[in-house]
């Protein structure tokens, strides 16, 4: 299976497209630091290559896909796993963080999409884009607003592209707090979060009983991802979540 991660330097994205590659497909791992690239294209397998990619430039995006179906031979699946959450109150939220949000999670997935569309469509293949819990299983959380908002608007993305390419498997997998893998898959989430806000903000999560007090294992993402890729369009699988088990 001729996969493309993209978002594949670190956190959840690193973990899926070593974990899809040691699966047996053969992956283009997509980033921008070409470093880290490289070595989880190594764990990755025989066959994988690094493409360096910036998915808010589109001229970036479009030939980051042509050299990675030229490297694959084509493209069967493509796993949109890059986002970012700054750690904000709406109040605070300004334009450019607003714009840089949606520019990397929303308008960077459909930039992708269009530029992967083309290959997805001749092998019959399968997209699949990371979501969170906070746009549809539970309400935003305070300080992750803006980052809630902006995962509402990819997962209603996702479902505009099923509809005007019924040929192409598109799922929206919904994730909950994970673990494992090579290390915990928040660290660079939360990279640059203000420790004081974070404390507060995670109170009020503890709180409202936003957070089950629990972390899903990434091998048990990697697996669903996997099986979702695995049955291409021939399966209509609009969404599913991984998330936790609660304790106890």
């Amino acid at each position: 299976m001729r996969t493309v991660v993209v978002g594949a330097s670190s956190g959840l994205g690193r973990c899926l497209a070593v974990g899809l590659g040691r699966r047996g497909a053969t992956v283009a791992l997509m980033a921008r630091r070409k470093d880290r690239l490289a070595g989880a294209a190594r764990e990755a397998g025989p066959g994988a290559v690094a493409v360096t990619c910036d998915v808010t430039d589109e001229v970036s995006i479009r030939s980051a896909f042509e050299q990675a179906a030229e490297a694959l031979g084509g493209i069967d699946a493509l796993v949109y796993a890059t986002g970012i959450g700054p750690l904000a109150r709406l109040a605070d939220t300004d334009a450019a963080m607003w714009r840089n949000l949606f520019d990397t999670n929303v308008i960077g997935a459909s930039l992708a999409t269009a530029a992967a569309i083309p290959y997805l469509t001749a092998s019959s293949g399968v997209a699949a884009y990371l979501s969170s819990t906070s746009a549809s299983l539970t309400p935003a959380f305070p300080g992750l607003g803006a980052y809630a908002v902006s995962k509402a608007a990819l997962n209603k993305m996702v479902e505009a592209w099923r509809g005007e390419h019924p040929g192409v498997g598109f799922t929206l997998v919904t994730v909950g707090d994970c673990a494992g893998g090579d290390g915990d898959s928040m660290t660079e989430f939360a990279n640059g979060w203000d420790t004081e806000l974070a404390l507060e903000m995670g109170a009020i999560w503890s709180d409202r009983h936003y957070v089950v007090g629990s972390l899903l294992e990434v091998e048990a993402l990697v697996g669903v991802v996997d099986t979702v890729l695995r049955c291409g369009a021939s399966a209509c699988i609009p969404t599913v979540a991984v998330v936790p088990r609660p304790p106890g």
